[in-house]
């Protein structure tokens, strides 16, 4: 059976992108961190509001590199989910709708490895949005929460608690939430997150990217 073409020169090259070996030293690997807020937590009937990406390069956050898009979604916004992102209609009326920001999207996570905190949210998704331009989502995701739970179990000698949210890990680790709920706001706070996890898990020894993705499959 002949392969599907990508819809669009941005989804080709995501998917001909080289992406990192897994025996490549973690500072060493392009990242990009994404985060979604949605109309809820169903991608069979929630839709994707905003995006956000940053990239992550040496070791270093690129914020002046990072892409954030409002989306505007087919159906109306629930009123529980205006509460947790503060998105009201209003804000997505000029928005694009995910199409128009698919080719943006695919060109910031090209030949990057992504990062996301409590990954299934992004993973169920980016799976059937990326469908739309005939790719699939590739690699795994490194889930900064299950990160997070290896790291305070070795700390602690320990279990780690079973939810981990994104504010409470950046706060047992000093760092600042910003901006929670705000897809840019918790990009960052996710980054800056994954590069603390990072450098203590390092300690071990070397890290390389096939242990960060190992790590991040493993159950808690």
């Amino acid at each position: 059976m002949a392969r599907t073409r990508p819809a669009s020169p941005a989804a080709a090259a995501y998917a001909d992108a080289p992406l990192p070996r897994g025996r490549t030293g973690w500072r060493d690997a392009p990242w990009a961190v994404i985060d979604l807020e949605t109309t809820g937590l169903d991608p069979e009937r929630d839709e994707i509001v905003s995006v956000a990406v940053l990239p992550i390069d040496g070791g270093r956050v690129i914020p002046g590199a990072g892409l954030y898009r409002l989306v505007r979604p087919a159906r109306d916004v629930p009123a529980e989910s205006i509460r947790i992102h503060g998105i009201r209609p209003a804000d997505l009326d000029d928005a694009p709708p995910l199409d128009g920001v698919l080719d943006e999207l695919l060109a910031a996570m090209a030949g990057r490895l992504l990062i996301a905190h409590a990954a299934f949210v992004e993973r169920g998704f980016l799976g059937p949005a990326l469908a739309a331009r005939g790719v699939q989502l590739r690699g795994d995701i490194a889930d900064t929460a299950r990160l997070g739970a290896v790291w305070l179990a070795e700390r602690d000698h320990g279990p780690a608690p079973a939810q981990l949210g994104l504010t409470e890990l950046a706060g047992r680790l000093g760092l600042p939430a910003h901006r929670p709920h705000h897809a840019l706001g918790d990009a960052l706070t996710t980054a800056q997150v994954f590069l603390a996890l990072a450098t203590h898990l390092e300690q071990r020894g070397k890290l390389s990217v096939k242990t960060i993705l190992m790590l991040s499959r493993q159950q808690r």
